[in-house]
């Protein structure tokens, strides 16, 4: 039987001005991944992605001092986690001192996301990260002797 070639998506899309709480940016993703069932089959998937979630609208709200734009999308093989923001400065890995307070985000993120990138757009950048849900382990054979 031949695979199906075409692409299957779902995505949704958010504003986040800044007088939004990243909590809303959080119980948004939540209720959006319960619809993919990632809540009970991959919950530590669900926690990597609202961590991030949270690091890269806080980001665009701190750094970028601008609306977040947060779009989710789902291929079937991995949720893409898009933050745009309007400053065209794409975010840089540090190496913070031990006692600083900030300066981590990026390093989290390169930690929980499978991948991750930012690219420039016209009015901004975005930032992405992508994660996919484990697969579920098969039993091993048994076998007789």
């Amino acid at each position: 039987m031949a695979k199906d070639s075409s692409l299957k998506a779902v995505g949704w899309a958010r504003s986040l001005p800044l007088t939004s709480s990243v909590k809303e940016a959080r119980d948004w993703t939540r209720e959006h991944l319960a619809t993919l069932d990632w809540a009970r089959t991959s919950p530590d998937v669900v926690d990597s992605v609202l961590l991030t979630v949270s690091e890269l609208v806080t980001n665009a709200q701190v750094h970028a001092r601008s609306t977040a734009q947060l779009i989710l999308t789902w291929d079937e093989e991995c949720l893409h986690v898009t933050v745009h923001d309007a400053s065209p400065h794409l975010p840089e890995q540090r190496d913070p001192e031990a006692d600083a307070l900030g300066g981590r985000g990026l390093l989290l993120i390169d930690l929980l996301a499978d991948d991750w990138y930012a690219y420039p757009c016209p009015r901004g950048k975005s930032v992405t990260a992508c994660f996919q849900p484990p697969t579920p382990a098969r039993p091993e054979a048994v076998g007789g002797g």
